[in-house]
C-alpha cells in the first residue's frame, strides 16, 4: 500500500466498501469545510478534485483564515462569497458566526470536514470541528471526516485544558499537544461529549505515525502545505504546543518574519542568558533539539521593525529527538528562567484574544491559569509543573489508547 489522505482514500477507493461511499455520496447534497492545506496528493484542493470526481458539492465552509488562505492574521474576519472557481456559495465561520447554523445547513444530506490540523489543542480548526460534530447532530446531517495526519506525532505535551475554562482555542479538556489525528479527535470529542451524530472517519491508508524521519508527517511522500499563513513548516508544527504560549507574552512568537513560531525574543530579551540559566536549572526541558540564539526584526506585529534578540528552534535535523522534545516545556522553561532573571519584566498581555474580551490571553491560551500562576511565583520550582504534566499526561495516554486508529 502507499500512503493516501482520507480525501484520496475516499476517491480512489481500494475495496467494495470504500467504492459503494463513494457511490453514495455522489446522490446526496454535499457540504465541505476546506482550508489551503485540503488538498489530494496530486495537490488538487479538495473542492476542485470533488467536483471533478462527481461528488456534488453546493456548499463549502471556511474556518479561520479563510477557505482559500486569504486572512493573515488572527482575528482578522473573513465575509461569505461566491468561490471564484465553481461559483458555490463560500460560507465564514470566523466572522459574524463561528457556529454553523441551523440555516447554513439546510438543504445538505452530510457534510464533509478536511482540515488539516498541527496536533495541539491551541488551533481553532479544532473547534470548529467540534461546533461541527453538535451542530450536524442537532441538524441530522451526517458529518464524514476525511482524516489527515497529526504532523506533531504521538507524543504528549502540556497541561490539559480545565472545566470551564472552553473558548475558541480550546473547546476540550486535551493536553496541549495530544498526539491524535483529525478522526481520531472527532471520535474522542463524540464519545467525550455525547454527541449525536452520525460519524463516518475516512481513514488514511498506510499511516505511521512513528516513521522517520516525518514522526506522524508522510515526510517525502507529500510537501507540506500551510494549513494557515504561518503554519509554514514541519517544524512550526513540531514547535506550535510551546511556541503558541508566546501570544500571550510580550515576547515575539516570530509573526511578521520567515520563521513564525519557531522563535521567541524581544529588543530586551536576554536571549544567552535565559538559554545559559536553563539549561543550569532544567537541561531535559532543553532535550531532542537544537536551540539557536539568533537575531530578527518583524515587518508586522509584536516590535515591529525592531532588532530582536531571540532563540530558534530547531528540529529539521538528524539529530531531532522525537520522543525527548516538549516544546511546552521549553517555552515555559523560558519564561520562568526570564521571569528569575529580570521579575519586573513586562512579561503578559492584557487584550481581547480570540473573542475573550476579560480574561487574560495566557490563561486562555493555557486553558487555566496554573502556568501563568508558576511562573510568577518565585517559590514554584520546575517540579512543581513537571509533576503536575505528569500526572495529567499519564491519565490522558490511558483515555486516549481506545480512539488511536493507527
Amino acid at each position: 500500500m502507499t500512503f493516501q489522505f482520507g480525501i484520496d482514500a475516499l476517491l480512489n477507493p481500494a475495496t467494495d466498501k470504500a467504492n459503494q461511499q463513494l457511490q453514495n455520496l455522489r446522490q446526496r447534497r454535499v457540504g465541505l469545510v476546506a482550508h489551503p492545506a485540503s488538498v489530494t496528493a496530486s495537490l488538487h484542493h479538495s473542492l476542485d478534485a470533488l467536483l471533478a470526481n462527481g461528488v456534488p458539492v453546493s456548499r463549502a465552509f471556511g474556518p479561520q483564515h479563510g477557505m482559500r488562505g486569504d486572512k493573515q492574521d488572527n482575528m482578522i474576519e473573513s465575509a461569505d462569497y461566491l468561490d471564484p472557481r465553481h461559483g458555490i456559495p463560500v460560507i465564514s465561520l470566523y466572522g459574524e458566526h463561528r457556529r454553523p447554523t441551523p440555516a447554513m445547513l439546510a438543504g445538505l444530506d452530510v457534510v464533509l470536514f478536511d482540515l488539516q490540523d498541527v496536533g495541539c489543542r491551541i488551533y481553532t480548526y479544532i473547534t470548529t470541528l467540534k461546533y461541527f460534530l453538535q451542530a450536524c447532530a442537532t441538524a441530522d446531517v451526517d458529518l464524514w471526516v476525511l482524516d489527515r495526519p497529526n504532523p506533531a506525532g504521538r507524543p504528549v505535551d502540556g497541561l490539559r485544558l480545565q472545566p470551564g475554562e472552553e473558548s475558541f482555542v480550546g473547546c476540550d479538556t486535551l493536553p496541549t499537544r495530544h498526539g491524535l489525528t483529525v478522526g481520531e479527535l472527532a471520535n474522542w470529542l463524540v464519545a467525550t461529549n455525547g454527541i449525536h451524530v452520525n460519524l463516518t472517519v475516512i481513514n488514511m491508508t498506510d499511516y505511521a505515525p512513528d516513521r522517520t524521519p516525518g514522526y506522524g508527517w508522510p515526510y517525502f511522500e507529500r510537501p507540506w502545505v500551510n494549513p494557515s499563513p504561518n503554519a509554514s513548516s514541519l517544524n512550526m508544527s513540531r514547535c506550535f504546543a510551546g511556541t503558541v504560549l508566546l501570544e500571550g507574552t510580550h515576547l515575539s512568537e516570530g509573526r511578521g518574519t520567515t520563521v513564525p513560531l519557531e522563535i521567541i525574543g524581544a529588543p530586551d530579551f536576554p536571549a544567552t542568558e535565559v538559554l545559559a540559566w536553563l539549561s543550569q536549572a532544567q537541561p531535559a526541558w532543553l532535550a531532542g533539539a537544537y536551540i539557536r540564539p539568533c537575531f530578527f526584526s518583524p515587518t508586522f506585529h509584536k516590535h515591529q521593525g525592531e532588532l530582536c534578540a531571540g532563540l530558534q528552534i530547531h528540529t529539521d535535523f538528524g539529530g531531532y529527538d522525537h520522543q525527548l522534545f516538549r516544546p511546552y516545556r521549553l517555552i515555559a522553561g523560558l519564561l520562568k528562567a526570564l521571569r528569575t532573571l529580570r521579575p519586573d519584566y513586562d512579561l503578559w498581555r492584557h487584550h481581547e484574544y480570540e473573542y475573550e474580551p476579560t480574561r487574560i490571553p495566557i490563561d486562555v491560551i493555557n486553558g487555566g491559569n496554573y502556568l501563568r500562576t508558576w511562573v510568577d511565583d518565585s517559590l514554584a520550582g520546575f517540579g512543581d509543573l513537571e509533576t503536575r504534566l505528569q500526572q495529567e499526561e499519564a491519565v490522558w495516554l490511558t483515555e486516549r489508547q481506545a480512539f488511536l486508529r493507527y
